[in-house]
């Protein structure tokens, strides 16, 4: 008597590809719903998520429950809101212990305090704002990323400027349409002057800060180039403006713009190339 073997059926090549396809496009709009939030825009209702991503209430609400599942997002229920949720906060901070230039460039931030006598700051770009890496002092206070997470305008901060004026047009527009909130009197609010401002830091090759994120502080800030030669990063000195005259802008700014060269060249950078 013959025996009857029962048939796997595998899945064909196609079959394979269409998941696949169809997987990343979920993971596109699930980033899509992530990308709605930002320092401005801290927390959503689900009517406002489905009009920045062009996206179905129904279908929002899945992808959000689903974000809501990993602790990506969490839930206020009293007002029916979303906000970024404290997994990813998590995951920062591993990708941050893990960067180049944490490790490679702490010892330059001590040396440019040291030999500024003020307060020495070094920060990465994150296509719109600035999170900060290391902050030292003179007095000895110290703040890094491992302590306190810190987020400041590209706009107007001297690390910003220095970052945002060697990125790609589409970037500067996108900070320019998220906002150029007025911190200080000094702040530069209107989009031409900014790209102006811009244009000024990458023809000098570094910026300058006079106050406009924190009344009272001067700041010259210096870009960081990586190993692909992209500028993702800055380095400062600032100070109260009677100490960071005018007067010492460039020497203070030479100090900058040689550390900012050592810590590029350390990550890989070729001037060069």
């Amino acid at each position: 008597m013959a025996t009857k073997t029962k048939e796997t059926k595998s899945a064909s090549a196609p079959d394979v590809q269409a998941n696949d396809r169809g997987s990343l496009k979920s993971m596109h709009k699930l980033m899509a719903v992530l990308d709605c939030f930002s320092r401005y825009d801290r927390s959503l209702t689900l009517s406002e998520i489905s009009a920045r991503c062009g996206m179905p209430k129904t279908t929002v609400h899945r992808l959000v429950s689903s974000l809501r599942e990993v602790k990506l997002l969490e839930q206020d229920k009293e007002r029916d809101r979303y906000r970024m949720g404290i997994r990813l906060f998590e995951l920062g901070s591993i990708v941050l212990g893990n960067i180049d230039v944490y490790r490679e460039a702490r010892h330059f931030v001590e040396r440019l305090m040291s030999a500024t006598g003020e307060n020495s700051h070094l920060c990465v770009f994150d296509g719109t704002n600035m999170v900060s890496i290391e902050h030292l002092e003179p007095g000895g206070n110290s703040v890094n990323w491992t302590t306190t997470l810190s987020i400041s305008p590209s706009y107007c901060t001297g690390v910003g400027k220095a970052a945002l004026a060697f990125q790609d047009a589409y970037a500067v527009e996108r900070v320019i349409r998220s906002g150029l909130v007025p911190y200080t009197p000094t702040t530069i609010t209107d989009p031409d002057r900014l790209r102006e401002e811009l244009a000024l830091t990458r023809e000098r090759g570094y910026s300058i800060d006079e106050g406009e994120h924190q009344p009272g502080i001067r700041c010259v800030a210096a870009p960081i180039y990586n190993s692909a030669g992209r500028v993702f990063a800055a380095i400062s000195v600032s100070g109260p403006k009677d100490r960071v005259t005018h007067d010492k802008l460039p020497a203070l700014a030479a100090l900058a713009v040689a550390t900012a060269e050592q810590i590029s060249r350390q990550l890989g950078f070729d001037k060069k190339a």
